[in-house]
């Protein structure tokens, strides 16, 4: 089965990256095998949409999986619209996640784990103030 998980860095040894949208690295890693392809996110500093885009990304190269540490609710729809379970609140190295979800011992998420703009570093209510 194909995964993917988010990632700091472009190897299994690298650490989960909290963020989907805005994650550095989609490392996709085939269940059976371990053969990986990691892949420089390129919506990681887009001005809006990333999550979505980058959930696009995800449907079109096929995975069946994501494994994050959060995710929002338009990156999270449009994954489920692909049939692409997710799995939040997870850390650790690339490497130990692939394992743990292979053994089945993480939860699959059923909503979005975080608000809209979460990545982005700022609280988006304030957008627009002092102009």
């Amino acid at each position: 089965m194909k995964v993917v998980v988010t990632s700091k860095n472009d190897n299994l040894k690298a650490e989960v990256d909290p963020r989907f949208g805005r994650c550095k690295y989609l490392i996709f890693v085939d269940t059976e095998t371990l053969d990986t392809e990691a892949v420089s996110n390129e919506y990681a500093s887009a001005r809006g949409g990333a999550g979505i885009q980058t959930a696009q990304n995800v449907v079109n190269k096929k995975a069946k999986a994501v494994i994050t540490g959060n995710i929002g609710p338009n990156a999270y729809r449009t994954l489920s619209a692909g049939d692409i379970k997710v799995f939040t609140g997870v850390s650790g190295t690339i490497e130990d996640v692939v394992k743990k979800f292979k053994n089945d011992e993480l939860e699959e998420t059923e909503k979005p784990s975080v608000g809209s703009h979460f990545g982005m570093g700022g609280n988006s209510s304030h957008r627009g103030r002092n102009r």
